[in-house]
């Protein structure tokens, strides 16, 4: 399991990663820091229905 350190930076990460738009496959991680990393990703990344319409 990661530290809270590695939680925070996964987190952080995935929201970075959802604001430039790269696809949620693109997660380095698994386990515990696999779920934080997508975490922080659902937080920006544009929803799939938001089509901009």
């Amino acid at each position: 399991m990661g530290t809270r350190e590695d939680i925070a930076r996964a987190v952080t990460e995935g929201a970075e990663a959802g604001r430039q738009g790269h696809p949620p496959t693109a997660c380095p991680y698994t386990g515990v820091l696999r779920t934080a990393w997508i975490t922080g990703y659902a937080r920006t990344a544009p929803s799939p229905t938001q089509n901009g319409d």
